[in-house]
């Protein structure tokens, strides 16, 4: 079993930064990929950044520029570095990954329990 555990998230004001990180654990043979989700109140989960393992990282277009998203792969850890936030980047935040388990040849895909980020004055 793998459980992804997320952490940093909280109430900021516009324009301010919060730094979000997520750990994996368990039985964990390697990771493919881990990325950053997130939903707001009345609205589907969204995409934010995604970073595979030894690849490039992609973002959603409206986080670009904003937002980082790195791994630490020996930790197995990944963290969001959101800058200039503004209202509409309120939402919970789920942490996301592809991981394939020491007993098994395939990879699946896991979720963390979410953090709430609010950004308001």
């Amino acid at each position: 079993q793998v459980q992804l555990a997320e952490s940093g998230g909280g109430l900021v004001q516009p324009g301010g930064s919060l730094r979000l990180s997520c750990a994996a654990s368990g039985s964990i043979f390697g990771i493919v990929a881990m990325a950053w989700y997130r939903q707001a109140p009345g609205k589907q989960r969204e995409l934010v950044a995604r970073i595979p393992t030894g690849g490039a990282a992609t973002y959603r277009d409206s986080v670009k520029g904003r937002f980082t998203i790195s791994r630490d792969n020996a930790k197995n850890t990944v963290q969001l570095q959101m800058n200039s936030l503004k209202p509409e980047d309120t939402a919970v935040y789920y942490c996301n990954a592809d991981v394939r388990p020491w007993d098994s040849y395939y990879s699946y895909n896991y979720w963390g329990q979410g953090t709430q980020v609010t950004v308001s004055s």
